[in-house]
């Protein structure tokens, strides 16, 4: 299985650079003023490129609706065939525990007022095979300290939101997958040449989120840190930023969402690090659902749309090439 790494992450920063360098040329030699244009580049032309900001990777817009339009319908005996299936066909409607800020994962584009991302594409690909229709979903928002109530006290039917499979979590709730593999990372200030990974933290002080992996991951691979837990990924950004703290750890690929969304501003220290952390679907405890999602899943990765989601969502907007192999469904 191909993991993420550093490597990557470089080429990444160095294709948005490059990027942004062609866009200030280009601005350049558009100028409507034909006295400006035979001159030398004036202190105001300079001034503008200078104070341009690196533009995000945009997704596809087109090519994510087309795909998520062509999916899978399941038959009516294998709705049948599960009680969780047939709830929420009967209900019409498929209640997600997601997010709306998931840069990768699940973004709202309030222009269309659309979910899209990775998750996002799979729970619309979950209602279409339910439901036959991909909008036929509603979403409460979540974050890492809430998944399991809103499966406990029924508020939604499912959860995808990048929720790593733990067997604490397996007391309480019930997971199908898992879907996508991760690992852990270190995020720091773009310029910060003193914390080069996750041997340098010693003695610094580290964000990570509360309810998620990260302050168990830390106490084992970085005991001497001085841990700091925000309820949110934007909080434990926001203090980095304000150097509040020195450090962020938490989810490799969530951290890839801040470097894509925000260009020139943060930079990972070091590897990845850390046990492969396996994002699952969340369903009711002992839900006879999980079966019905591992085949939903199963079928996804036989016929190509996990890989092509993927590559639309994530691949194309990190300068990765190839999708990696999926992980095996349990």
């Amino acid at each position: 299985m191909k993991k993420f790494n550093t490597t990557k992450t470089s080429k990444l920063l160095a294709l948005l650079l490059i990027a942004t360098l062609s866009l200030s040329l280009l601005a350049g030699c558009g100028n409507s003023d034909a006295s400006a244009s035979n001159s030398a580049p004036n202190a105001s032309n300079a001034a503008s490129t200078e104070s341009e900001e690196p533009v995000a990777v945009a997704l596809d817009k087109d090519a994510f609706d087309a795909l998520i339009a062509s999916g899978i319908v399941a038959d009516d005996a294998d709705i049948a065939a599960s009680a969780w299936a047939s709830a929420v066909k009967e209900a019409g409607v498929l209640r997600v525990g997601g997010t709306r800020t998931s840069f990768l994962f699940s973004q709202l584009d309030e222009t269309d007022d659309s979910l899209r991302g990775f998750d996002a594409g799979l729970y619309q690909l979950l209602a279409r095979y339910i439901l036959g229709d991909e909008s036929k979903y509603e979403l409460t928002q979540v974050d890492s300290s809430t998944r399991e109530s809103v499966l406990q006290s029924d508020q939604v039917d499912v959860v995808f939101a990048t929720y790593s499979i733990t067997p604490a979590r397996q007391e309480v709730i019930s997971f199908a997958g898992p879907y996508y593999t991760s690992q852990q990372a270190v995020l720091v200030k773009a310029g910060n040449t003193e914390i080069t990974g996750v041997d340098s933290l010693a003695g610094k002080i580290v964000a990570t989120q509360a309810g998620s992996t990260g302050p168990d991951i830390l106490a084992e691979f970085a005991p001497d840190a001085v841990v700091q837990e925000f309820e949110t990924d934007a909080e434990a950004r926001t203090a980095l930023e304000q150097g509040r703290v020195d450090a962020y750890v938490t989810d490799y690929t969530l951290l890839l969402n801040a470097i894509v969304k925000n260009p020139g501003v943060y930079e990972i220290a070091g590897d990845v690090f850390g046990p492969e952390d396996n994002y699952g679907v969340g369903l009711p405890l002992d839900s006879d659902g999980v079966a019905f999602v591992n085949d939903f899943l199963q079928k996804l990765v036989d016929d190509g749309t996990w890989a092509d989601l993927w590559q639309i969502t994530l691949g194309d907007r990190t300068g990765i090439d190839t999708a990696p192999a999926a992980p095996v469904i349990q």
